[in-house]
């Protein structure tokens, strides 16, 4: 932050802890992310925190390529910051899925380092070595992904948390066909952190790719009494229930999803309507 200030002076102060900069902040936490942007396009002086804010709600948007734009800049000025870098990655990450097969590549690459600097930075950061597990596990080797590197990785995120260590051994051994252990290290992880619904989830999501339909109800049904009404679990039911064949009762959770107040830390909108044109609506 200090390389910022002398450039900008007192005025990156000014906008760092300005008033528009908190109401941005209260506009982005309600989902209005068209809002927010106005907000933050009209501080005269941009500091990091008004640059990376921007690139998150160009995110949530799905305008992946102002994303990158945005938060490029948040990172030049704070380059020691790992959520920066974090969210950087993602927004690479982004554009890589929707790019051509000549730049997904370069955008890849470019989420892996950013993902790598955001550990590197902080390597205590869960989010941030979550990201990291993802890339390795799922990208090819020319890209700079790989088992070896996804366990070294799993091992990390385990020393921090157990329940999320076990889902990232979940995730290894299904993608060595070792079903059994998948399901055993997804069982763990609910066990070790009883209360988060998200994986009870992921052992539905397991269940269903298994074919045992009856089971993966049954790890929704848990997940409902913990959280009912959740949105994210709404969306995970939509989604389960379209892949399972039960596209009427899918299209009804995604209208109440659709209809529902939503945080940024939930799927967006453009979530719930892409489920609702693959359930035929």
């Amino acid at each position: 932050m200090k390389g910022f200030l002398l450039i900008f002076g007192t005025a990156g102060l000014l906008a760092a802890g300005s008033p528009e900069l908190e109401r941005a902040r209260n506009l982005y936490n309600l989902t209005a992310f068209d809002q927010s942007l106005r907000v933050l396009e009209a501080i005269p002086a941009k500091d990091a925190a008004v640059y990376e804010l921007m690139g998150r709600d160009y995110y949530m948007q799905g305008d992946y390529k102002r994303s990158t734009e945005a938060i490029e800049k948040a990172l030049a000025a704070e380059p020691g910051d790992a959520v920066h870098a974090l969210w950087l990655g993602r927004a690479y990450g982004r554009r890589a899925e929707s790019a051509s097969v000549f730049t997904a590549p370069h955008y890849a690459t470019k989420a892996r380092q950013c993902f790598e600097r955001a550990v590197e930075l902080d390597p205590r950061n869960l989010e941030a070595l979550s990201d990291l597990f993802d890339y390795y596990l799922q990208a090819p080797g020319f890209l700079g992904g790989g088992e070896e590197k996804a366990q070294r990785t799993s091992a990390q995120i385990a020393e921090i948390s157990p329940a999320e260590g076990f889902l990232a051994k979940a995730k290894l051994a299904e993608k060595r066909s070792e079903y059994s252990a998948a399901e055993a290290h997804l069982r763990s992880a609910v066990g070790a952190a009883p209360q988060q619904i998200g994986k009870l989830i992921e052992l539905a999501r397991f269940l269903v790719r298994q074919g045992r339909m009856q089971e993966a109800d049954q790890s929704l049904a848990r997940a409902e009494k913990i959280e009912p009404g959740s949105p994210t679990l709404m969306l995970a039911k939509a989604d389960l229930y379209i892949k399972t064949g039960r596209k009427q009762q899918a299209r009804e959770i995604l209208q109440r999803y659709l209809s529902a107040q939503l945080t940024p830390d939930d799927p967006p909108r453009s979530e719930a309507l892409r489920l609702l044109r693959q359930a035929g609506h």
